[in-house]
């Protein structure tokens, strides 16, 4: 993929744009065919599967109803306990690489899970063996997905045992692993996403965008509210409509060259059906345009400079 592709064709879709998501609860779940229906139209290259259930369990017949929907089977969001030292997280990794591997999938994005279900519980705190094992788990990980022609990405989020800043720098020093840059989880975990796009492109081989209200997400980082009642407040913004500087980190992206995708994530939760005019859809489609423009306007800004 070259990063002077046109940049439609390196956006993707996620179901968790739809409320679409793995947490029991997480308010009302969209029929799976409406969701792919509406990506469909809205021209995306290449979705992620979203969690277990929502594409058919076999492989090959995910990638195949991808397909169908004009889209390629990027891959996905893999939680994982890898702190745990009764707990082997690889086999239930390796299973998700063979699904990979079917479908054609090429990206994992792996995260450091609790191994508690939702994101607002308090997480363990970890010693240093804690924190060996976690790094040699994802290690191990990431040897078997090479092995498998699947790349891994660890994804810092709120929630999971690599939230915040001192826990990234942990992984970035003592580890050689890839980054998934989610702007919205590091800012809610009080990591500036400009700053680490700036000192550390190199080590970014995925993007989820995102956009976030500061205010509720600083509410969150001072324990006001639950991560969960944030999103259900808005805290995840369209693109260009909350605090996130998308314009620095896309135009430090350029300029380090990155050649990987770009999954347009507003972690929704639905409270009923939405209407055929209204709901994520508008949401997702103003993040898209909002991306497209703002990527071209910095490449023709590159071309006459």
């Amino acid at each position: 993929m070259s990063a002077e592709e046109p940049i439609r064709q390196r956006i993707a879709a996620a179901p968790i744009s739809w409320g679409v998501c793995e947490v029991p609860g997480w308010g009302f779940q969209m029929e799976p065919s409406e969701v792919l229906r509406q990506m469909q139209e809205l021209g995306f290259a290449a979705a992620e599967f979203g969690p277990a259930g929502f594409l058919p369990e076999d492989p090959e017949q995910k990638a195949e109803i991808l397909r169908a929907h004009g889209m390629a089977a990027l891959g996905g969001f893999v939680p994982a306990v890898l702190h745990d030292p009764g707990h082997d997280p690889l086999p239930e990794v390796r299973r998700e690489l063979e699904a990979y591997v079917a479908a054609g999938a090429r990206t994992l994005v792996l995260a450091a899970a609790t191994g508690v279900d939702g994101y607002d519980d308090p997480r363990p705190v970890l010693d240093e063996e804690g924190w060996r094992r976690l790094r040699e788990n994802a290690e191990r990980i990431v040897e078997a997905a090479t092995e498998a022609g699947v790349s891994v990405a660890l994804h810092p989020h709120a929630g999971t045992m690599v939230e915040n800043q001192a826990e990234l720098d942990r992984i970035l020093e003592d580890t050689d692993l890839s980054i998934c840059l989610d702007s919205g989880h590091m800012l809610v975990g009080g990591i500036d996403p400009v700053a680490f796009v700036r000192d550390h492109a190199d080590r970014i081989s995925h993007v989820h965008a995102k956009d976030v209200d500061l205010a509720w997400a600083r509410r969150v980082q001072q324990g006001e509210l639950s991560y969960y009642d944030a999103v259900v407040k808005g805290m995840y913004r369209p693109l260009g409509s909350g605090d996130l500087d998308l314009e620095s980190i896309l135009r430090n992206l350029e300029e380090a060259g990155y050649q990987g995708w770009f999954v347009l994530e507003q972690d929704t939760v639905l409270d009923q059906a939405p209407s055929e005019d209204g709901g994520p859809r508008n949401d997702v489609s103003a993040s898209l345009e909002h991306l497209v423009r703002t990527v071209e306007s910095i490449r023709s800004e590159a071309r006459s400079s």
